[in-house]
């Protein structure tokens, strides 16, 4: 086992061992679990982060130090836990946003955003040529990882300043104002922001003003006003500060499930198993495809683990709590997050799948990409995205698919999902279809993304056909004339009407904007409680809702 960790003396002797350059003091725990070191300081650095992140939230709470104490903090503990895990090459961790920010104060916020965004992408990526051309991979936790989400943060920071100083606030899409800011942070405040332990090992990635208001504690003083404002008998010393408990135990709990999952049932369905001529020659596709379902379903396990773990790190300090517009709902610690597995694994739709796989990086691409491009707007979101990534010839056969096959399920979403919102059983067939359809493409266009070499792709592509990307074209091409999408005149009336016939069949009075549900008069009780009951389809949405004495059905 030590000899897949190389010492600096053993690359001196081989040069074509690379050398590892974080911290080698649990060498014996590596040797004695069987795993590479530095998986295994990975795994240290964020059970230590998540300890410190709660001693944080207690002894250096917002109330009780001031905010410059809690960004050098932060600070400091990120820049040690990264050279843990990285050594000397924690540096470029730091070298890059040094010279961002250099570029943000002499390019001024209207131009700065674009020029630190080509200074990341070429620094990232020649991180990445190096991993994938001299280290040859060797090490599957390495610097890339951290740059990754500083590159994130570093061009977040430079859009908002951007947005925050357009003279035309207009042009603004909703999200861009949202996260806009004005001034400059101090670089206390953006190395704090860059470099922060809660995140820096895996994400998830936080925005500016989220990190801010964590910082000043602004979350928590709006938790209590709207707690005060809910129940005003109340005196402020009633007032329980939201605790993130409960949300990192669920985590943690689930990081740890998906951890032994994944060392258990992986060796059962290898994913080199697919480059087998064996596994293409004597398997037919139905079977080929159910492998890869299973066997990429498997992989991303350790994406949970790793994932699951960082969202319990940043609410453990306190870090993502999201406070809601009704003062009537109880806060929530999913401000900030890498996954929601549940959306991910139960989407209906290549859209809702996305949306809920790493979380931050589908914010940031929205943000720099999807809201400012007018043409071909998706296309340039996955080809950032596979910048971002890196150079394995897998990662573009994903996005670029992954492009194709976005807008080839709008297109069959406008001209199928009309003809099944008249019923629920219609919509109920709709749903369930639409979600194994899911399932099958998650296994079809994400294999390359683990595979990484361009040559097995190709060849199991050829093997199975190419059948989804000859399906997609299908339904962007053919789909269309044979089932033409409803016009949107129509679908605009059918929804007004559809929304009056909707309160009268169901009984329903609106009253200042909500849809309340009365029962028809003259009813038995047994008759009452049936009508009560029952199941509604809101034709205009196509959602089924079941409703109940107490409901409020919102338009």
């Amino acid at each position: 086992m030590l000899s897949k960790i190389p010492d600096t003396m053993e690359s001196i002797d081989n040069p074509s061992v690379p050398a590892y350059m974080g911290s080698k003091l649990l060498m014996p725990l590596a040797d004695y679990s069987g795993l590479p070191l530095d998986q295994v300081n990975f795994v240290v650095g964020q059970v230590t982060a998540l300890l410190l992140a709660t001693l944080l939230r207690i002894y250096l709470h917002p109330r009780k130090v001031s905010p410059d104490t809690r960004l050098t903090i932060c600070l400091l503990l990120g820049v040690v836990l990264s050279w843990f895990c990285y050594g000397r090459r924690a540096i470029h961790i730091v070298a890059m946003p040094f010279i961002c920010y250099i570029v943000m104060i002499l390019q001024g916020p209207k131009s700065a955003h674009k020029v630190v965004l080509v200074i990341s992408l070429v620094y990232l990526s020649l991180i990445h040529l190096y991993h994938q051309f001299i280290e040859r991979n060797f090490f599957s936790v390495d610097v890339t990882g951290p740059m990754m989400v500083v590159t994130q943060k570093v061009t977040s920071l430079a859009y908002s300043l951007h947005d925050g100083n357009v003279e035309d606030k207009e042009k603004l899409k909703p999200m861009q104002v949202q996260h806009s800011i004005r001034k400059l942070p101090s670089p206390l405040e953006y190395f704090s922001f860059v470099l922060q332990f809660q995140t820096i090992l895996a994400g998830p990635l936080v925005l500016y003003n989220d990190y801010h208001d964590y910082i000043h504690g602004a979350a928590l003083e709006k938790c209590q006003l709207a707690a005060n404002q809910a129940n005003s008998s109340k005196s402020r010393d009633v007032y329980v500060e939201p605790s993130p408990f409960k949300a990192v135990r669920n985590k943690v709990a689930g990081s740890i499930l998906c951890a032994v999952l994944f060392v258990w049932l992986l060796p059962l369905f290898p994913i080199g198993r697919v480059k087998d001529s064996e596994f293409l020659t004597t398997k037919g596709v139905p079977a080929q495809i159910l492998y890869l379902i299973v066997a990429t379903s498997l992989v991303r396990l350790k994406y949970y683990h790793a994932w699951l773990l960082a969202d319990a790190i940043s609410n453990a300090s306190g870090l993502g709590l999201r406070v809601p517009s009704n003062p009537k709902e109880q806060p929530s610690w999913d401000l900030i997050s890498n996954i929601d597995v549940v959306g991910f694994e139960t989407g209906t739709s290549l859209r809702d799948s996305v949306s809920a796989w790493n979380k931050g990086t589908s914010t940031w691409l929205r943000l720099l990409v999807y809201e400012r491009s007018t043409k071909m707007r998706t296309l340039q979101t996955y080809i950032l995205s596979a910048v971002w990534h890196g150079f394995h010839p897998g990662y573009y056969l994903t996005f670029l698919s992954g492009a194709l096959f976005t807008v080839a399920a709008r297109s069959a979403r406008r001209c199928l999902r009309h003809h099944f919102t008249a019923s629920v059983h219609y919509k109920q067939m709709y749903d369930w279809t639409t979600f194994l359809a899911t399932r099958v493409l998650m296994g079809y266009v994400t294999f390359p993304f683990v595979l990484l070499e361009l040559r097995p792709c190709i060849r199991i592509y050829s093997h199975m056909y190419w059948w989804y990307h000859l399906l997609a074209a299908a339904a962007m091409v053919i789909l269309p004339v044979l089932m033409p999408p409803e016009p949107s005149g129509v679908k605009k009336g059918k929804a007004a009407r559809s929304h009056e016939e909707f309160k009268l069949a169901a009984g329903l009075e609106d009253q200042d904007g909500d849809l309340i549900l009365v029962p028809p008069p003259n009813l038995s009780p047994s008759a009452r409680r049936r009508h009560l009951l029952r199941d509604v389809v809101l034709a205009d949405s196509g959602k089924m809702l079941k409703l109940n004495s107490t409901a409020l059905v919102t338009e």
